[in-house]
């Protein structure tokens, strides 16, 4: 019997979190209470302008034709705007933005549209496991750049040797960072963007947490630093900005050839973002550059705070993260112990069954996850703060 399915398929890293699931399926049917703290999707609404312009726009007869792969001239002329507003920089809605169904979309895609066979990337471990499946489906062998604590999580470009960069297409960047919720300054953007243009290589920047950032601070877009549009291209999201994960909408910027070929292979596999859903991503960048948009930035501060000294109090210390939704957690010192070692993986899953808080294991991210897990702020502080009770419990080994 032939065997229908894809080899490329085991080499997508996604098996985690369908694993994960599985887990809180079984804690489930055990009676246990799940705290979902795994998945980073936002747990509220966009607001209310937002969703009127969304239900308006379904309404109108001529929104069901093909929107097109390139994206609404309405739509990439206002993100256009927001990016001068936001960053300050010139982006030229007609050559230098692509629409995206999400920036997973164009992630998953880019080195189907940059790369052959046989070319490399240099992607971030840890790293958005949709990073190594977009190279896997396009036949593009990766390098991977260590990020560890100790670096402040960032790549040291001098350790990537220099038969690397000659085979290099593009280089993979992403902070504030999923799932390690680490920052940059403009000052390392500017090392990437020199490195780039001495070797060649593109520039990826995932700026999906963009507005989700604390404590003042404010993420620049690497498209600030001089000329490095001639090396760049950034992506966009307004799922965490908003509230608008399911929406599917976001957007590539920066580039034009990089974004002419995304835009060329997106054209040949899909017909682009539904009007409608562009016209209410319109009004949530216009509401930002009005002011009208509340700051999901406040919002997950303050969870950040409680849940961290919540653990605190129980025992468990962790650093603040400066931005993203995501805490990312060394492996608290547990109090009592399994015949197994209290691996990432083993201590997420056996603090699902036995708490029915669930989180995702670091070594889903890569390698050098391992020892971490990955918690996502995306409940109430009162119930954050009831999943920091049970976890203490976990670590004392209470029943």
């Amino acid at each position: 019997m032939k065997e229908w399915r894809a080899d490329r398929l085991s080499e997508l890293g996604s098996s985690i979190f369908a694993e994960v699931a599985e887990w809180k399926r079984e804690a489930i049917r055990q009676g246990q209470g799940v705290i979902d703290l795994s998945i980073g999707s936002p747990d509220l609404p966009p607001s209310a302008p937002i969703r009127q312009a969304l239900s308006e726009a379904v309404l109108r007869e001529d929104a069901y034709g093909y929107p097109g792969s390139k994206g609404s001239e309405r739509f990439l002329r206002q993100a256009a705007d927001w990016l001068a507003y936001r960053f300050g920089i010139d982006i030229d809605p007609q050559h230098e933005l692509v629409s995206l169904m999400g920036s997973q979309d164009g992630l998953g895609h880019l080195a189907l549209s940059l790369c052959n066979p046989g070319d490399i990337a240099l992607v971030p471990d840890p790293g958005y496991p949709v990073y190594m499946a977009g190279l896997a489906l396009a036949g593009t062998d990766p390098y991977r750049m260590p990020l560890r604590a100790e670096n402040g999580f960032m790549p040291d470009f001098e350790e990537i040797p220099e038969e690397v960069w000659k085979r290099a297409k593009f280089m993979l960047l992403n902070y504030p960072s999923n799932p390690v919720s680490a920052v940059a300054d403009l000052a390392f953007f500017e090392q990437a963007v020199a490195y780039a243009k001495r070797h060649g290589v593109l520039i990826v920047h995932d700026l999906a947490y963009s507005e989700m950032a604390f404590d003042g601070y404010k993420p620049p877009s690497i498209l600030q630093v001089k000329d490095a549009i001639e090396v760049a291209v950034e992506f966009h999201s307004l799922s965490k900005s908003f509230n608008m994960a399911g929406c599917r909408i976001g957007f590539l910027a920066g580039n034009r050839k990089a974004v002419a070929a995304l835009r060329e292979l997106k054209a040949n596999i899909d017909y682009g973002v539904f009007l409608p859903v562009q016209e209410a991503g319109i009004v949530a960048l216009q509401q930002d550059m009005l002011g009208q948009q509340e700051s999901v930035g406040c919002l997950y501060e303050k969870r950040r705070d409680r849940f961290i000294e919540a653990l605190r109090e129980q025992g468990w210390e962790i650093p603040s993260p400066k931005a993203t939704m995501f805490i990312w957690a060394k492996l608290p010192k547990m109090q009592w112990s399994l015949s197994e070692a209290w691996d990432s993986r083993r201590i997420s899953r056996e603090m699902l069954e036995r708490t029915g808080v669930a989180v995702i294991p670091g070594d889903a991210f890569g390698e050098q996850g391992e020892g971490y897990v990955r918690i996502a702020l995306v409940e109430n502080e009162e119930r954050l703060a009831e999943a920091a009770r049970r976890i203490g419990q976990f670590i004392r080994g209470e029943e």
